[in-house]
Order: structure tokens, then sequence, then C-alpha cells
């Protein structure tokens, strides 16, 4: 979300972090990535530093056992000793030495930290107990009737109204408790609920005026409006089904993969149909399309109910409400349900940065002029958010973290949530909330005044409670400031979460496809914004982010191949230019899938793309997998309250003579090498080669070898690249391989032999630092990628291992009749392994021959004609990155 306020982007490199369009560059053009780190590393004690001042901060300590949901504020100073114990030894400055000057400043929220979980066990039951707030407040079932409880400090008097006492609430009066919690007991009539299942209720209460008002109970469960009525207010809806109306989870959740390869969908609008589609619609229709494409994890928008449709759930009003638009939570739970059945995690875009502002829905409606302490939110600007225009929540007190930390309970418990993205992390971290904060990667940006240390406390809190309820949770942060130790366990004095959003990345191919022509594209400057990432925190890489879709921007898609989107995508006529540059660009990385593709490879330690993108892969923001090639447009005034563009078109991938199907097609094969070699979680990751001159990026990652060509004109035959293992190379992907629309000019049958290069054990005298090297044949905008075959294994088997690109041509026909009947394909389970869609390997080969492009030497080739130019082998180019086997201080 927080893409929306154009802020400068950066992402730690190594240690530090700072802006690649700052006025703080240094030249990357030479040197290590750890030699960098460790220059930033000593400048960075350089010049004035800002410490948070050590003030001595009121707390919230329970004073009584008499109510278990009362607080008080008092200073506080009974767990300094053991504070002081747990903050001497600080594992994240062992990590980083140049966080050192920074040790009073993570001293201080540890101890913030370690305060609030002593008062927590000590008058709560622990943190885990505290967070169980939903089995407290709102309405729950206890012996022979229903309790309702509200924290209303402000309220003078109240009163529960619905359905069940025709909203006449004069019978039905709360009694308020001295911590400002107003609680009644309503007896069961003749042995059912007094307040029915599915019926409509509401908090009546009267403030400081006078004045008598309706809002909706803060911990309601589910709540709906009238579809009829225009502009109607939202009601509470007592949830309580019967046992056999209640949906009962049948599958365990799925075990957490080595790395998260992540489908973002929003659930109302993935129907092919101008409508808000279902829960149910879409755990029948879409989940199978995700799991044929070899995602492992769906990640859902717009969860918790907003009243306004088109803030796409970032204006939540009801934090314990699934949104009604798409059905009830039984409903939900049978999609997470589905989800784990096809070995899918789900993950909940969860927002707990800010609240809607409105008044009648909201929780804003309990707002009525009260100090902050008797408020869910801060008072004045503090409390505020001005471009968002919501209320910012007061972190610091006692009942804002149990009901935000039982929100999370609730959502993992109730509903079976794998884990959480945390959206506008940025907004949480400081008080200026990132606005006009052109963040450098200077230290003092993210430790200072400005650091919002209750809400990085909360953060702390809250990811110690997702651990200890469910251990293999994920959990990822949307920050786009880069501060240090956001990925780091809070057990090191980080802040917990397990991933953060490599949001700079985007920005970055939008700034490409929108200033530079192909030819000004660097190798360097990509390569260096992709690696740009803190040693030993784990991002998310994703390539195009839904923001650039919603505001009206153009998709990659668009930009590489705009209007020709709409008549230029058909088999039955020959590409033109601009689609062949646009399919390939968006198949290998570049433009469209070299640019996802590039992404996933060298972005991160795991990978996102949004629902849509993998059919026009840069087309639409938001629907990662195949979609609509144009912009996101919420139903709204100006276009007359239409849905035509707000939703997903799949039928452009389902359409066999549409060439999205050729995107989606490697969209599953990028997915699929992950599953076969696991090369997002290895640790290594090494570039050996950024060719200015020939437009060439090689990078080995695992062990597979990487080799991405963005000439636009070029094909390098007797290409030579550097690895590190020495052995027979083959090709795992190709993305010019035919079922790619790609021209088959690459043999997948070719073994690749290494030769040995320089001294062993000197890198300065190996190839590009690399001590083994083989030749490859590269065409233009094409990436292929090379995996070491394990001799003993086809000596001991007698056959080959097959590429990804020929195990997904061969399953071809079936993915076809799956994706059409959008009925789950479980390629482990087939019924009729050998009913493919095989293509000769001697046609293959003479296809090869009419393309000239023959099995590539591995002798020292003569020079070639091939497509415009004639090209003949690189000159070698000693330049390599390394991001492996760094000790902190290198």
């Amino acid at each position: 979300m927080l893409g929306s306020l154009s802020l400068l982007a950066a992402t730690p490199f190594a240690f530090r972090s700072f802006s690649p369009s700052s006025n703080n560059n240094r030249s990357l053009s030479s040197g290590t990535n750890h030699q960098i780190a460790k220059q930033l590393a000593t400048e960075s004690g350089r010049g004035s530093q800002k410490l948070l001042r050590l003030h001595v901060f009121p707390v919230y300590r329970r004073v009584s056992y008499g109510s278990p949901i009362s607080a008080v504020m008092i200073d506080d100073s009974s767990t300094i000793t053991t504070s002081e114990e747990n903050t001497q030894n600080i594992g994240i400055l062992d990590i980083d030495s140049a966080l050192r000057p920074f040790k009073d400043h993570f001293q201080y929220r540890i101890k913030k930290f370690v305060d609030q979980k002593n008062l927590f066990e000590n008058y709560e039951g622990g943190l885990e107990e505290f967070a169980k707030g939903y089995l407290r407040f709102g309405f729950n079932r206890e012996e022979d009737g229903i309790v309702y409880r509200e924290w209303a400090p402000a309220a003078q008097e109240a009163q529960v109204v619905g359905d069940f006492n025709g909203w006449d609430g004069s019978n039905h009066k709360m009694v308020k408790n001295e911590f400002g919690v107003w609680s009644i007991k309503i007896p069961d009539s003749e042995g059912n609920p007094a307040i029915p299942h599915n019926s409509r209720v509401k908090f009546r209460f009267k403030h400081g005026d006078g004045v008598w008002v309706d809002r909706i109970p803060a911990w309601i469960k589910y709540a709906t409006v009238d579809p009829t009525r225009f502009g109607a207010p939202y009601d509470g809806v007592h949830w309580d089904p019967p046992p056999s109306e209640r949906y009962e989870f049948k599958y365990p959740r799925p075990p957490k993969p080595k790395a998260p390869r992540i489908y973002e969908a929003h659930v109302g609008m993935s129907s092919s149909e101008p409508c808000i589609n279902s829960y149910r619609e879409f755990a029948d229709d879409v989940l199978p399309r995700i799991q044929a494409n070899n995602y492992n994890t769906v990640q859902l928008m717009a969860v918790m109910e907003h009243s306004y449709y088109a803030s796409f759930g970032y204006h939540v009003s009801n934090f314990f409400s699934v949104s009604s638009r798409s059905g009830t939570p039984e409903d939900l739970k049978y999609l997470i349900d589905k989800a784990h059945s096809f070995g899918l995690r789900v993950l909940m875009d969860v927002v707990h940065s800010h609240a809607s502002n409105n008044v009648t829905d909201g929780l804003n409606g309990f707002d009525v002029g009260q100090n902050s302490q008797e408020s869910y939110f801060h008072t004045g600007e503090r409390g505020y958010h001005k471009l968002w225009d919501s209320r910012l929540f007061n972190y610091g007190n006692w009942e804002v973290l149990r009901f935000l930390l039982s929100n999370l309970r609730w959502w993992l418990e109730e509903f079976k949530f794998d884990g959480f993205r945390f959206d506008g992390v940025t907004s949480m971290l400081y008080h200026h909330h990132g606005i006009n904060m052109p963040f450098t990667g200077d230290y003092n940006e993210y430790f200072s005044e400005a650091t919002d240390v209750d809400a990085v406390v909360y953060l702390m809190l809250a990811n110690s409670l997702i651990n200890n309820i469910l251990p293999d949770a994920t959990v990822i942060a949307e920050d786009v400031s880069g501060m240090p130790g956001l990925g780091r366990p809070v057990s090191e004095g980080g802040i917990g979460f397990d991933y953060r959003l490599a949001m700079a990345i985007p920005d970055k191919w939008i700034d490409y496809l929108k200033n530079k022509n192909d030819e000004e594209w660097s190798m360097m400057d990509l390569s260096c914004s992709l690696t740009n990432r803190r040693y030993t925190e784990k991002c998310i890489s994703y390539a195009e982010s839904h923001d650039q879709s919603i505001v009206g921007d153009k998709t990659i898609a668009f930009f590489l191949m705009d209007k020709e989107m709409y008549s230029g995508m058909s088999c039955l006529i020959d590409a033109s230019p601009t689609i062949d540059r646009g399919i390939a660009l968006h198949k290998v990385g570049a433009s469209s899938n070299m640019i996802h593709f590039i992404t996933m490879a060298l972005g991160g330690e795991g990978y996102l793309n949004f629902m849509g993108n993998e059919v026009t892969r840069y087309i639409f923001c938001l629907f990662v997998q195949f979609g609509h090639p144009e912009w996101i447009d919420f139903p709204r005034e100006g276009n007359g309250w239409s849905y035509e563009k707000c939703r997903r078109q799949w039928t452009l991938v389902d359409t066999d003579h549409l060439r999205y199907k050729f995107m989606n097609a490697f969209d599953r094969a990028m997915n699929a090498l992950d599953d076969k070699f696991s090369f997002l979680s290895s640790t290594k990751q090494i570039v050996s080669c950024t060719d200015e001159e020939n437009k060439v990026i090689v990078f080995e990652r695992g062990d597979l070898v990487f080799v991405f060509n963005f000439h636009p004109e070029n094909t390098y035959d007797g290409y030579k690249v550097g690895c590190d293992l020495p052995g027979k190379y083959r090709v795992a992907l190709d993305s010019d391989a035919w079922e790619f629309g790609g021209h088959g000019r690459v043999g997948h049958d070719v073994d690749h032999f290494t030769s040995p290069e320089g001294i062993p054990g000197v890198p300065e005298t190996n190839f590009n630092n690399r001590p083994n090297s083989f030749k490859v044949l590269s065409p233009a905008r094409t990436c292929v990628v090379y995996y070491k075959v394990d001799e003993s294994v086809e000596e001991t088997n007698g056959i080959n291992v097959i590429s990804v690109s020929e195990k997904l041509e061969m399953d071809a026909s079936e993915q076809k009749n799956a994706e059409e009947s959008a009925i789950l394909v479980d390629h482990g389970d087939k019924e009729n392994p050998q009913e493919t869609n095989d293509r000769d390997t001697a046609s293959f080969d003479e296809e090869l021959q009419k393309d000239g492009a023959k099995q590539e030497s591995i002798e020292e080739p003569a020079a070639s004609v091939l497509d415009k130019k004639i090209v003949g082998s690189k000159l070698d180019e000693p330049e390599v990155e390394e991001m492996e086997d760094r000790t902190p201080d290198d």
C-alpha cells in the first residue's frame, strides 16, 4: 500500500541501505558487495547521530485481579532489573557491527518489549492468554446466556440493541466498570439464545454532550449492508451458527515451504463476470489455476470488512469480520480448507497500520472526543494520516494491544490462516509515516526520535505471538524504508518478520520501461537493484505491484505492447516486433517474462505474483496469473458504478489461439523450476558477469547457472559463462522454447562440458572469478537456465533427467484440460502419465537446424551469422558480485 505514496524506496544493500537515486550514491561499478558493505559500515559511525532519548514513559499495568480486562496507566519500574538482564546481549549488533552506535536505542525498545511481556505475564496470564480477547469481548456464549462486553470509557450510558429487542434498548442497559468496560448478560429464552444467529445488533451509547449514537460493536464477527439501499450503513451481525451450519476443517495446514511462491489475489475481483466474486467460487474456480501453476502460497487481500470497496480492503472498518461482499465466515473457511487440500498455504493481508475514518460503521465511531488513553487512536494530528484519510492507532494503549493482538490470533485459530502480510509497516515505524521521506540508507534515519517505539514494540509482540501460536507461520512486512533488523528474530533485538517486500524492484522496472530505450538498459544497475537487500534478512521479490494498476498507470505488459495487447495476441497471425519483444521480455525478466523471471531468480528469497499477471505478465497488476490487460478500476460514480474493469478475464489464457497462454506457461515453468531445484531458498547467489556491451547478465543461484540476454538483436554463439562446479550441464529452462512462444533456437539435448579456469583456489586467475566455464548459445531477449547433471545417477539409472521445459511440454495437453475445466491437476496422481504431448526428439533437432541453431560446440566457435548481427565469442570480463559466505565485518 505504501507504493501509493510515491516514496523513494530504498532496500538494503548488504548491511547498509541506500537509495539508488539519492545524493549519497556511491559507484557500484567495481568491488564486491561485502567490500561495499564494509566501507559503508565504517562510514556509518561518522557525523551526528540522533539517538532516542531515554524518557521514562508510563506503561499500562493491571492493578486488580478483580477484573481480568481492566487496566490503568501508572509509572512502573518493577521490571527494570529483568529488562536490563535481557538487553545486555543483543544479537543483531553482532550480525551488523554498524548498528553498535545505536545500542542505546535497541536496549530501550527491548526493555519496553520485555516490560510489556512481563506485565502480560503478571496480570493477564501471559501474551497468548492476553490475545484471547475475542473470548471475553464482543458477543460470547456463557452459561445460560450471551454476554456482551465493549470497551468504551467515554460513554456515559450504554445499551445493546438489535432485531432481537426491536431496536429498543431500554430493557438491555449495560453496566460500566471502573476501567471503561461495559457489559451485559442476556439470559436464554426457553432454552434458546435471546439473540438469534445472523440477526442484526448494535452498541448504543450516550457520550459527554448527551447525544445517543449507534455503533457496530468493535469485536463483531460479521457485518452486512442492505444491497438494495444506496449508501446504506453497515449493521453488526451476531454470528453464532448452530453446529449443523458451521464449517468443520477437514485438511491439515501444509508444511512451510523452503521458499514461498506467492499468488496474491483479491477474491471480489476474481470473477470473469462483471460482479463481485464469492469465496466459494474463488475456491472452486481460481484455486485450481493457482495450484496448476505451481504456486505454494495464496495471499488474500481485502479479507477484513471494509465499507468502501474501492479501498482495496485497506480502509478496514470491522477488524474481526470477513468481508460480507464475498460471503460468510463459513464460506471463507471453505476457501482456506480447500486451499490446504491443494497443498496451498494461505496468508492474509492484515491492516493494523490504520483504520477507516468512517464513524457510523467503523472503529472510529467510538472516538467521541475523549483523550488518547480512552480511545483506540491518538488524538490530533498524530491520530490522523493525512494522505490516507484514516485513523492511526495508539500502540501504547493496553486495550489497543489487546484488540490488535487478539485480532491476529482470531484469524490464525478461527480461520486457519498460515500467516500474514502486514500492510503499511513503514507508516507504523515512524512518526512521519514515511511521508516525503527520501530514505537514503543512513542509519540515523531509522533510529532516532522519529521512530515510533510503541509501534515497534507492538510489532515485536505480534511476531512473538504469531510464532508462539503457529511456529511455521509466514509473516511478511510491507516496508519501503529498509529498516535494519525488521527481518531478524525478536530474540536478537529484531522486529521478527520472516520476510520484507522488495518494494524498490517494481519502481526500478517502471523507471526503465518509461524512461530508457533497450540500448540504455544497464546490466550493472539492474543487477545491483535486484541484489540490493540486507544480508541475513530475507525478501519477497516481485516485478509489479497492484498499485500501478489501481492508480491508472500502465502495467509492464502495457508498457511493452500497449494497444497491440488488444489486436496482436492471436496465434493465427504472425507476431509483430512489438508483441515479440513484449512476450520475450515479459518472459525473461527484461520486458515481461524476462522481467518477472530475473526478479524471481535474483531479487529475493521468495517470489510474489499478482492476480492475472501470469497471463499478461505485467499486464495487469493484480491477478498474479492470468487476467486483464488494462488497469483496475473499481465501481465508482465516475464510471457509472461499473464492474467492467474490476474483474479477471480468464478467457484470455483459456483461448488456445491467443498468445497469453505462452506467458502463463512460462509462469508455470518458473515455479516448477524452483520446485525442482529449490534455488530460491539457496544462500548461494553469485553474479559473475554484467556485460554492458553485449547486454548479458550471468549468475548462479544454488547450483543453477542463469544466462539472461537483454540485447534486442544480438544472438551469441559460443558465449562463455563461468560456473562453480565442474561437470556436465544441460538446459533446465529455456524462455525461447516453442511452448513459451519462442523460436526454439536452443538445443535441450546438448551436453555442455566445463573447462577449468586459472589456478585452483586463486579467484583472480579464474574466468570472471569462477573456477570453471562452459559455452552456450544465447539468443537475443532470452533467458536459459542450466543445471549440473548428476552423472552417477545417469549411469545408475541409464536415463537422462529431462529439463523443466521438456517436462512442461510433455504435460501441456493435460494442463490445458485442467485449466479449461478448472479442476485441480495433481502431477503426482495422474491416471495416465504416458498420455502426454511428447515431441519427437529427431523432429526437434530438425527444427533447430532449420533455425540455424545447431547444437552448441564446446570448442572455440568461429563467428556465425545469427539474427541481425555477426557476433563472435565474448571477451573475458573479470567482474563479479558475491552474496555468499560472508562474515559481518568482511
